[in-house]
């Protein structure tokens, strides 16, 4: 197997471990200390500075690539959710649906994206091997898998890879690069890994314990598959930054555009009103399964998703 460089091209927007919302957790030295306590002081409101730049709008068709042996139901899990984004369930629901929460980023600048599900592409050779792989293999499998405008595609990992930056600080990624005849089309991509060997305890809370911070019994993923709804939230999370800023020069807060707060990650840990560090928040719970939830997508399938920044308000905005 020959060597792929690292593209010189490969500015990055990371999407933080989940447990970033647990770095302000650590608790006083006081026996009494209560998480809810934090609600007594009103926190200033989260701004993400929109910087110009141009916004992915329109048509946009996500393409999957599986890197590694997924299960069937672990890919339709995957592809069910990206099917959910911009389509309504044909039959009347009363929880909110997927499309509902994808609707946020359309409040963003250029009214957001319809998104549509393109190519599947199964990789379970590993063509660049078990890893660890590096952001520039994530950037190579990206675009052998095709790329074009108006697609963006998601590199998602197996359980059994490893890649460099995966649970050490970050649970995905997304980039973009140029491509085409002459170098100078842009296009944007992602990864997210399936964190349930490696890292549950950061990538796929709160279905497992955090590794760090408050602790609290795991809640029941929705579609029974720890590493497969983890990595739904992650590719959520993913998508919705990729929209809203996906050359760097969109929305996101601070300075540095690779380390900014973008639409997910100012609301990380936050999928439901009330929640605080180590509490997801008020969630719905399948009465058959005991599974949490806050979103339902095509066919009845049920997912927990993150709260978005909404420019409108300046609030992170929950759907239960």
């Amino acid at each position: 197997m020959g060597e792929l460089k690292k593209p010189a091209f490969l500015p990055l927007q990371i999407i933080s471990i989940v447990a970033i919302v647990l770095l302000s957790t650590a608790p006083p030295r006081c026996a009494a200390f209560n998480p809810r306590m934090l609600f007594l002081v009103k926190p200033d409101p989260i701004v993400l500075r929109d910087h110009g730049g141009a916004l992915l709008t329109g048509n946009l068709t996500v393409n999957l690539l599986f890197y590694g042996r997924f299960a069937p139901a672990q890919r339709a899990i995957v592809a069910d959710f990206v099917r959910s984004l911009s389509a309504a369930p044909r039959h009347p629901v009363a929880a909110p649906t997927v499309a509902s929460w994808w609707r946020t980023t359309s409040l963003y600048r250029g009214g957001g994206a319809r998104v549509a599900l393109g190519r599947q592409v199964l990789d379970e050779r590993m063509s660049l091997g078990r890893g660890p792989l590096s952001p520039g293999n994530v950037t190579a499998l990206a675009r052998a898998a095709g790329h074009h405008r108006g697609a963006v595609t998601a590199v998602l990992t197996a359980a059994d890879v490893a890649v460099a930056p995966f649970c050490v600080s970050r649970c995905g990624i997304h980039g973009r690069d140029r491509g085409g005849a002459h170098g100078r089309a842009r296009y944007t991509y992602l990864w997210a890994g399936n964190p349930a060997r490696q890292c549950p305890g950061q990538c796929a809370w709160p279905f497992h314990q955090p590794l760090h911070g408050p602790q609290a019994p795991p809640l029941v993923p929705p579609n029974g598959d720890v590493g497969a709804d983890g990595m739904v939230i992650s590719l959520a999370a993913l998508l919705a930054g990729t929209v809203t800023n996906p050359y760097g020069d969109g929305y996101y807060q601070g300075e540095d555009a690779g380390a900014g707060l973008e639409a997910a990650t100012a609301c990380a840990g936050i999928f439901g009103s009330g929640a605080y560090p180590g509490y997801p928040g008020k969630l719905l719970t399948d009465p058959d399964t005991g599974a949490s939830y806050n979103a339902v997508g095509l066919g009845g399938r049920k997912y927990l998703l993150p709260a978005l920044w909404d420019p409108t308000t300046s609030q992170c905005r929950t759907l239960v």
